[in-house]
This record gives C-alpha cells, sequence and structure tokens, in this order.
C-alpha cells in the first residue's frame, strides 16, 4: 500500500493496521496531497507505471485493504481475496496503480470497480460532475496484462460507473500445490485438480456457484 500511495504521489498521513487470527489483515492509510510539477500530471486513458517512477498527485483522501483467506471443507482449494480500496479527491485518477496491483498480486480473478462521485465546480459556478474522458478500465491496463487474462465490462456510462472483470486464461498447475509437484500426480488426478481448479475460478469470476457435471 506504501507503494501505491508513492505511484499515485500521496503523502502517508497516519496507518491503522489489524491483523486476524488465524489469519487475515486489514489496512487504512489517511493520505494527503504530494507536491508534483503540474506538467507532469495527466488524466490520459493510459495504462500507469509500475513502482519505479512517480507520475500522479493525490488530495486528501484514503487507502483501504482487507484480506479474506479461507478454504474448502471438503476438497482442498483454498482462496485469499484482497478487497483494495483507492480513494482520491485530486486530479489524478486512482486508475494509475492498477498496473502496479495487479502484476503485485498475479491473481487469477480480479474484478475493479471505478465510479466518480460528486462534482468538481469551476471558476464560474458550472459543475463537473467528470472531469476526464474514459469510456473502459481497459485503456489503463498494460497490454501483458490484457493477453493473459479473460477480459469483460459491464459499465453504466451515464452514472459515471466502470466495471471490469478478468479471469487466468492459462495456468501452472505447480503454483497451486502444496508439499506435492504435478510430477507427482497421476493424469487423473491432475486432471481433477485443475478441474475444481478452474471451477473454483469461474465460479467467482460469474459471481454464481456451478453445479457439478
Amino acid at each position: 500500500m506504501s507503494n501505491v500511495a508513492d505511484i499515485i504521489g500521496a503523502n502517508i498521513l497516519n496507518i491503522a493496521r489489524q491483523d486476524y487470527e488465524p489469519q487475515g489483515a486489514s489496512v487504512t492509510m489517511l493520505i494527503s496531497e504530494e507536491s508534483l510539477a503540474s506538467e507532469r500530471l495527466s488524466n490520459a486513458q493510459e495504462p500507469g507505471p509500475l513502482p519505479d517512477a512517480i507520475v500522479a498527485h493525490l488530495d486528501k483522501s484514503h487507502l483501504t485493504v482487507h484480506t479474506y483467506p479461507e478454504s474448502h471443507p471438503d476438497n482442498g482449494i483454498s482462496t485469499f481475496r484482497a478487497d483494495i480500496d483507492v480513494s482520491t479527491c485530486g486530479r489524478i485518477s486512482p486508475l494509475k496503480a492498477l498496473n502496479y496491483l495487479i502484476h503485485s498480486f498475479d491473481s487469477d480473478i480480479v474484478i475493479m470497480d471505478y465510479r466518480v462521485r460528486g462534482f468538481t465546480r469551476d471558476k464560474s459556478g458550472r459543475k463537473h460532475y467528470i472531469d476526464h474522458k474514459i469510456n473502459s478500465i481497459q485503456n489503463y491496463l498494460a497490454k501483458d496484462t490484457k493477453a493473459r487474462y479473460q477480459i469483460i465490462d459491464v459499465n453504466v456510462y451515464q452514472e459515471k460507473i466502470f466495471h471490469t472483470k478478468m479471469m487466468l486464461k492459462e495456468f501452472d498447475l505447480d503454483n497451486y500445490l502444496f508439499e506435492v509437484q504435478v510430477s507427482d500426480l497421476s493424469p487423473l488426478e491432475r486432471d481433477k485438480i485443475e478441474r475444481r481448479l478452474r471451477r473454483e475460478m469461474m465460479e467467482i469470476f460469474y459471481a454464481q456457484n456451478i453445479p457439478n457435471i
């Protein structure tokens, strides 16, 4: 979260954290603006940086993360969910932090919501309900991310609501096993585990339980 604050040009004022037993954690950061040259500020629909550069600006707001680890009681599938909220009221969209977050977690499923709330009033008193052009969260994603994931959009343009879901296309089974390797499994065992994993991903992606086939 500190790296996210760096990417969007925020200054951390306060950090509150809480660990849970046997696992899990929550973190909340209060942040204020970090002074940056105005010519470096951009709301262009393009991928944001990875954590080796600061190209954004933030007014006072907050960052939060909450974790939800759990496991299936019967089939051995374990999932770990992290909910991250990047709330800003400055000139730069929090979408600039997406690439860093996606690459950091390397998740199977990524669900992103972007909503523009409220309004900004200009010097003449006219209200502006959005201050930058956007037609899809995908415009802020790096090419390698788009290549790795199946992606769908559900947007409500008149309400300034943008929703994008991503599911990993291919996965390496060795990255999902504990205390055993793929080479230790029979073809039948491997196929069974892969089908369980893919079903778990699809249920999370489509937000509904899929019956056994």
